[in-house]
């Protein structure tokens, strides 16, 4: 049996794991090509244009035993890191932003892991171009200094910008800003600047051009967007001068004077010329060519024109010098001239000014005395005056006018050549006035007009004026208000006036006087114009409490104004209160007052406002009275005779009141009446009538007017009815039955049918002074027409209010009768009122009109309704 050996477990797990490492192979990348955007990132390139954080590429790989891949990027010491990747997924993104024109190419170390072993690859990455750089202008700034003869269309300058972008993006195109208004023109291509064809340069119009060129790249992509950008730069052209303008002359025209005391050799004028060309100008030589006739030089340098000769030689009154200016170049040629004309005039000195003369000579003061106000247009006769220039031509001409007060005195002539005489005119009458100016000065002033020194005197004119009586005394108001209490004795200060005559003299003293309705109570002081009562005179407020009248201030001469007065008369408290009677009596109805009434004859209040009090009762505590009406009625208790018989044993209700009526002036005064009061109740039935009766018991002849207009009423209705129904059955040949007007006339009981009269008589007390009768009288039919006509004879009398009802309805409430001053018979009332009744009245009435109106129906054939 052949023995075999084996091997111990651990030798065999470490030969196992021995050819294990010995068959794992590395991980490699994908070569997807140079476009591709996942692999290696072999030929990968990226443009500089690229947002930061962008996803640009992914690295992929494979392991061949199938294991998971991890993948890294490593830079070289010192280099920039643009990305980062995702060691998984292998997602590469851009961390820094990208600038080709400063890296173009990106080098960057990638790695791939499958745990055990690692491949790495040294990848460069192209960096592309995006349009991002704009134009840039070098060796700037640009100044070019051009001679102003340089011939159209040449070079002048060459401008050189660069673009550090690529492609269209690299390159660059000029143009011009403004080039319609530029004498210059650029090549677009490489940047030269000409002269624009047909345009010169010329340095007096222009010394310096400013050019704005403008740079332009082709345009390129831009984070997707088509970008063009450009640069602008200043091109300053100085115009270099050349000696191409002949010289000019400066301030021309030119104007010279020669006076009659200038010296010989004396200068009269420079002239002035430049040379045309400013930039490098020539020396100036000048010369007189003709017009001097040798009495003028001119300095050849300084142009400075002379006279040689004395003016008293000199011929002619103007010259005119033809001058001419050369320009002599450094080395001595004369190049080109000009011309230019001086005039000189030869003039007499102006050396007097003008001159006033009175009659003895040179004067310069004059004065006149003269009465205010002359008439207007008065020359002032005593002023002689006369104005003289001895000089000659324009220097003898001058002005003349007043100088002063305005619009008063002109100056007659106000221009003057040589010599005139001084003519004054009176313009304003009216501001020459005495109370205003007694002296008027004025300055009379002669300046000269063409000439520049401009001479001039004055002379003062004093004017004193004499016054005349031409002022009206004046009031200082038009109207004076006085007061003066009534109880003023007579010779009382009342007012003053005062009037004011601006006049001078006897002419300004002023005399007063009063006239009028009003003033017969009054006298004035003829010189201080105090106005006092007579001393007869006695004021009273009640009988006439206003004057006025006129007050009259005349001077000497019978000028004269007016004023008016008011004088007003204060009352004073110089009356009593007075009653009509100091006994009086009077009937109360129970429930109604009555009426007391004081008068004060004072005219103002409050002194003839009057207050009423009892003073004295018996018994007391029965009666108020109203202070200012003077109403008495009896105590809110009161309220019928029982309550009185119950308060006193007096049966007869007749007490005695101490009434006062006092003013409220200052000091008061009083006045007392004894009133007798008789109280009853109101027995009448309550009706307007009752109450007018009550009224007017105590003026019976109030009573009588008020019915007679009522009767006066009643008849001229009746008469107006009894016509028309008269007209109306003539018309018609037809008596209306007198059934038909009675059955219409049942319904409303016409109060005018039965008729209570009045009869005044004297009674034997207060109570009976008012008689109720029954007075029917017949009724009859004139006109035959059927109608009723009632036709009373009414007392003449004014026509009252409308007249109360005479005859109560049976259904009528009962009367009120208000406050009277007297009282009825209440027993003869209640006899008429049971003796004859309302509905029998009535009845007969109507009976009887039926029993006429159907025998007249039965007399004519006529059926009666």
């Amino acid at each position: 049996m052949k023995h075999v050996r084996r091997l111990p477990p651990s030798l065999f797990l470490s030969l196992v794991h021995v050819c294990l490492v010995q068959a794992n192979y590395a991980p490699y990348f994908f070569d997807n090509g140079a476009r591709s955007t996942n692999g290696n990132m072999a030929l990968f390139s990226l443009s500089e244009d690229t947002p930061v954080g962008t996803h640009v590429y992914t690295l992929n790989g494979t392991d061949p035993e199938g294991d998971p891949v991890t993948y890294g990027l490593a830079y070289e010491a010192g280099s920039r890191r643009y990305f980062s990747v995702d060691k998984n997924l292998g997602n590469v993104t851009l961390i820094e932003e990208l600038d080709r024109e400063k890296e173009d190419e990106i080098e960057v170390i990638v790695s791939i892991s499958d745990g055990l072993s690692t491949v790495s690859e040294k990848v460069r990455i192209l960096v592309m171009d995006a349009n991002d750089e704009s134009p840039e202008f070098i060796n700037t700034p640009y100044i070019v200094q051009v001679p102003e003869n340089t011939p159209s269309g040449s070079s002048i300058f060459k401008i050189e910008a660069v673009d550090k972008d690529t492609g269209s993006g690299g390159s660059i195109t000029y143009f011009l800003q403004n080039i319609h208004a530029n004498k210059f023109t650029i090549d677009r291509h490489s940047g030269v600047l000409r002269i624009k064809t047909g345009v010169t340069l010329d340095y007096e119009k222009s010394r310096t051009h400013f050019v704005v060129v403008v740079a332009k790249d082709g345009g390129g992509k831009l984070r997707g967007d088509n970008k063009v950008f450009s640069a602008t730069t200043t091109v300053t052209v100085n115009v270099e001068d050349v000696q191409d303008t002949p010289p000019m002359f400066i301030g021309t025209p030119y104007y010279g004077y020669v006076y009659e005391d200038t010296l010989a050799g004396s200068e009269v004028l420079t002239v002035v010329a430049l040379d045309g060309d400013r930039g490098k100008p020539n020396s100036i030589h000048y010369c007189i060519v003709n017009g001097s006739e040798g009495s003028f030089e001119i300095s050849n340098t300084t142009g400075a024109i002379s006279v040689i000769k004395s003016p008293n030689h000199l011929k002619k009154e103007v010259y005119e010098l033809k001058v001419q200016a050369s320009e002599v170049s450094q080395e001595g040629d004369v190049s080109v001239y000009a011309f230019a004309v001086v005039t000189i005039r030869v003039v007499d000195l102006n050396n007097h000014p003008p001159t006033f003369y009175g009659e003895n000579g040179p004067q310069n003061r004059f004065e006149l005395t003269m009465y205010e106000h002359p008439p207007e247009g008065e020359i002032l006769r005593g002023l002689k005056i006369t104005v003289n220039d001895s000089d000659q031509g324009a220097n003898a001409k001058f002005n003349l006018r007043l100088v002063g007060p305005g619009g008063i005195f002109r100056v007659v002539p106000q221009t003057v050549l040589n010599e005139a005489q001084v003519t004054i005119i009176v313009e304003n009458s009216a501001a020459i006035d005495y109370e205003k100016f007694k002296v008027l000065t004025f300055k009379l002033l002669a300046i000269e007009v063409n000439t520049p020194e401009k001479f001039s005197s004055t002379a003062d004119v004093v004017i004193r004026l004499l016054d005349t009586n031409d002022n009206v005394p004046k009031f200082s108001s038009d109207y004076y208000i006085a007061r003066i209490p009534e109880n003023s004795p007579g010779g009382s200060n009342v007012v003053a006036v005062t009037a004011t005559d601006p006049d001078s003299g006897l002419w300004g003293e002023v005399k007063y006087s009063i006239y009028g309705t009003g003033a017969d109570l009054f006298l004035i002081h003829p010189s201080t114009g105090i106005i006092y009562t007579q001393p007869w005179a006695v004021l009273d407020a009640e009988v006439n409490s206003k004057y006025n009248f006129y007050v009259k201030a005349e001077d000497t001469d019978g000028k004269y104004s007016l004023a008016e007065v008011f004088i007003t008369v204060l009352d004073v408290n110089d009356h009593s209160p007075e009653f009509n009677e100091n006994i009086q009596e009077k009937t109360m109805i129970i429930g109604s007052p009555v009426k007391i009434e004081a008068i004060d004859q004072d005219a103002e209040e409050p002194n003839n406002i009057v207050d009423y009090s009892i003073m004295q009762a018996d018994p007391a505590n029965v009666f108020d009275i109203d202070q200012s009406t003077g109403e008495i009625k009896l105590k809110s208790y009161i309220r019928s005779l029982d309550i009185i018989h119950n308060i006193t044993k007096n049966k007869d209700c007749i007490w005695s009141l101490v009434v006062q009526a006092k003013d409220r002036g200052s000091p008061s005064f009083s006045t007392t009446a004894v009133l007798k009061i008789d109280i009853t109740e109101e027995t009448l039935h309550k009706g307007p009538m009752a109450a007018f009766l009550m009224q007017t018991k105590d003026n019976p002849m109030k009573a009588l007017g008020v019915l007679a207009g009522v009767m006066g009423i009643m008849v001229l209705i009746t008469i107006l009815i009894s016509t028309a129904m008269f007209w109306r059955n003539k018309r018609s040949n037809k008596i209306t039955p007198v059934r038909r007007i009675i059955k219409k006339r049942q319904t409303p009981q016409p109060r005018a049918v039965r008729m209570e009269w009045l009869k005044f008589k004297r009674p034997s007390n207060a109570a009976e002074k008012f008689v109720v009768e029954d007075d029917a009288k017949s009724l009859q039919n004139e006109n035959s027409n059927n109608n009723i006509q009632v036709v009373p004879v009414p007392p003449t009398a004014p026509v009252p209010p409308p007249p109360p009802a005479l005859a109560p309805r049976g259904d009528a409430p009962g009367w009120r009768v208000p406050t009277v001053s007297g009282s009825l018979t209440p027993k003869f009332i209640n006899k008429q009122l049971k003796k004859r009744g309302h509905g029998s009245a009535h009845n007969a009435l109507v009976s009887e009109l039926k029993m006429k109106f159907e025998k007249r129906n039965a007399a004519i054939g006529e059926p009666h309704i």
